[in-house]
């Protein structure tokens, strides 16, 4: 009986077909188990290649995130903010000196901070009330003395300043209880002037939600180096003697008019 080539367990049915379609070895690359398209592409898109390529993105993926932690730090960083950078000034003005050594009360140079928006700088003619007669020849008050006596005023370098938009008074943080130091931080340690607080928006707002922490009896307000004693009337308190209602203080209107 004649063996059907197609047939189950014929030599020729049990061979492979050569046409390529039906997984022969027609159309593979030699040594591979790949077709030529395949072996192609494997070629150019080396396992090097990939490495590299999930290299540049982690890469690219770290420059992003290290851009968003410059774009949010850098607002809050120190030399943005200058808290605690002395600023340069035409006579190096001591705070410690005048104030923790002396006792100058601030508003003997400040004349107006408990009724004026502005705290005010003090003219030439304060400071020579002492130093005509003390410290006369002086090498570092020649600028107090020349413009003593050509009538112009010293040009001060500002170290504390708000936007044009917001609204500040003095005057009516003083009423409150709310002391020198507390925005303008340690000033009686301060041998040159610097900024003590941020006065970022934020800051501000943390006060105006929660005031009480920050307030003291009025006669407090002008010391440098003031601490609560167990006869200290609270925060809350204070709220009440003072009239002051934190519910209103974080409207937009009491800084932005």
């Amino acid at each position: 009986m004649r063996n059907d080539p197609g047939a189950p367990g014929s030599e020729q049915g049990n061979q492979p077909h050569r046409n390529g379609v039906d997984g022969s070895s027609q159309g593979r690359l030699p040594g591979s188990g790949h077709a030529q398209g395949d072996g192609v592409l494997a070629a150019i898109f080396t396992p090097t290649a990939n490495l590299l390529v999930r290299a540049a993105l982690l890469g690219l993926l770290g420059v992003a995130i290290a851009l968003g932690l410059l774009v949010w730090g850098i607002p809050w960083s120190g030399y943005n903010t200058e808290v605690g950078m002395a600023q340069t000034q035409p006579v190096p003005f001591s705070h410690k000196h005048h104030v923790s050594g002396l006792g100058l009360d601030c508003r003997y140079c400040h004349t107006s901070v408990e009724t004026s928006a502005n705290a005010g700088i003090p003219p030439v003619e304060t400071c020579m009330t002492c130093h005509s007669q003390i410290w006369t020849n002086a090498a570092m008050l020649e600028p107090v003395r020349r413009a003593f006596t050509d009538g112009a005023p010293l040009r001060w370098n500002r170290v504390n300043y708000l936007p044009d938009y917001v609204y500040f008074n003095h005057s009516i943080h003083v009423a409150k209880g709310v002391a020198c130091t507390t925005c303008h931080g340690p000033v009686g340690d301060m041998p040159l002037m610097w900024r003590g607080r941020s006065l970022y928006m934020s800051w501000c707002l943390d006060c105006h939600r929660n005031p009480a922490p920050n307030l003291r009896p009025r006669e407090a307000v002008f010391s440098t180096d003031w601490k609560p004693s167990g006869g200290t009337p609270s925060g809350e308190a204070l709220l009440r003697a003072y009239h002051v209602h934190p519910a209103t203080l974080s409207d937009c209107s009491v800084c932005h008019r």
